[in-house]
């Protein structure tokens, strides 16, 4: 049973999960709820109608893929990629971006293994620079969750030691995707010759 059904009338429940009597309640902390729940409202009926911009615009961009593929006689298969459609005065764009959450699996702690081993043997001439470096990639935020990003840059770097070697081998075999999401910008311009101007959709960014 919800919230909402076990307050009875003539109160309102708090933060706190507390029934506080409508008398009890200061108009400013009454205006305050007002004011937010009305708020989270219209966020959410803008949510539904930006969710249902995207997928009129998904369809779009498929309808118009698959009448380009046709044309050269190739039916569409296989994984969606990036792909970037411009108009034909070249001032206007829309780019297809698909974006791939990446995890590791337990070659990792192989990986993490070797380059610890390696790390005992470097000398003291070492660059202290590229310690750390490879130590903070390994370490974990409040969630327990490793940065992929630093992980993978670690192959970046220009080592040849044969342990090295094999623990970048180690991290490219232990990636795996866990989700994909797909995601569309928009972007103008005065003229072909001029930069790019983003279209932005992001409350925060206007």
């Amino acid at each position: 049973m919800s919230k909402e059904h076990q307050v009875p009338d003539g109160y309102r429940m708090n933060a706190k999960g507390n029934l506080v009597a409508l008398g009890n309640i200061k108009p400013i902390d009454d205006l305050r709820d007002k004011t937010v729940l009305e708020m989270v409202c219209k966020a959410r009926v803008m949510q539904q109608q930006l969710l249902k911009f995207k997928n009129e615009l998904m369809d779009d961009i498929e309808t118009f893929l698959d009448v380009s593929f046709e044309e050269f006689g190739v039916k569409r298969g296989g994984n969606k990629g990036n792909v970037s459609l411009i108009s034909f005065d070249g001032t206007k764009k829309v780019q297809l971006a698909v974006g791939e959450r990446i995890s590791f699996d337990e070659r990792l702690q192989v990986a993490k293994q070797l380059i610890d081993d390696y790390l005992k043997d470097l000398t003291k001439n070492s660059p202290d620079d590229i310690k750390t470096i490879i130590t903070q990639a390994f370490q974990v935020d409040k969630e327990g969750n490793i940065s992929t990003a630093k992980v993978l840059s670690l192959r970046r770097l220009d080592l040849t030691d044969h342990r090295w070697l094999e623990a970048m081998k180690a991290i490219a075999e232990s990636v795996t995707v866990v989700d994909s999401k797909n995601y569309i910008r928009f972007y103008s311009r005065k003229d072909s010759s001029a930069k790019w101007l983003t279209i932005t959709l992001d409350i925060a960014a206007l």
